[in-house]
């Protein structure tokens, strides 16, 4: 999952790439081999409770300086897990930085509920999803019941994340930017906040952790 912003902006120049896109996809082959023995720490989890189901999201507003298009990016973890995650370049171009966080809420939103309805197919019992953002305009989108004239453009992702806010079925929370989860999917980052991001995403050298698990 660390390398999902990587791969998703070298893939956008599939069909021409240059010099610098050979040199970047380089660049992650590298990664990966020295880093052949890190993979997904998936531990159990308790049995006795209702497994939480949380999702963090994050967009990085108009970050293509080729077409302004904003970067999606989330995780899904249940229980003590990483489930789910993606990089995704955003199809509109959005007016604020509210539109580019909030498309990305509702995003993940969609990808929480499905999962809880799968889990409940299978007799899984799950507590009340939660999603933390760190945008508070997308944050308060989510509670205000008043829909303004400058938000009219994204009716539709308001609605289905506000009618899931209000019965109940799901919590958006605010987080502090330096809490964001996903932002290792969003932006390029300095070295030491990508490892410790990293190891927020659950990736390990299982070679250190052949003596605790």
């Amino acid at each position: 999952p660390e390398i999902s912003y990587s791969v998703n902006k070298v893939c956008q120049f599939l069909s021409s790439p240059l010099e610098d896109h050979w040199k970047a996809v380089k660049r992650i082959l590298r990664y990966l081999q020295g880093t052949i023995h890190h993979g997904l720490l998936i531990k159990p989890a308790p049995i006795n409770e209702p497994m939480p189901l949380i999702g963090f999201c994050d967009a990085d507003w108009a970050s293509d300086p080729d077409d302004r298009r904003s970067t999606s990016g989330a995780c899904v973890y249940l229980g003590p897990n990483l489930v789910s995650w993606w990089a995704k370049k955003q199809t509109l171009v959005a007016r604020s930085s509210a539109e580019a966080e909030y498309r990305s809420l509702a995003q993940v939103s969609a990808e929480i509920l499905w999962i809880q309805s799968l889990l409940k197919e299978l007799k899984v019992p799950t507590k009340v999803p939660q999603v933390f953002c760190d945008n508070l305009s997308a944050v308060s989108l989510a509670h205000n019941p008043v829909l303004h004239s400058r938000t009219k453009h994204m009716e539709l992702d308001i609605f289905f994340v506000r009618e899931k806010v209000i019965n109940k079925s799901l919590v958006v929370t605010h987080v502090p930017a330096q809490d964001q989860w996903a932002d290792i999917l969003t932006k390029p980052l300095s070295t030491a906040k990508f490892l410790q991001l990293r190891d927020k995403l659950r990736v390990f050298d299982t070679l250190s952790l052949k003596g605790d698990y």
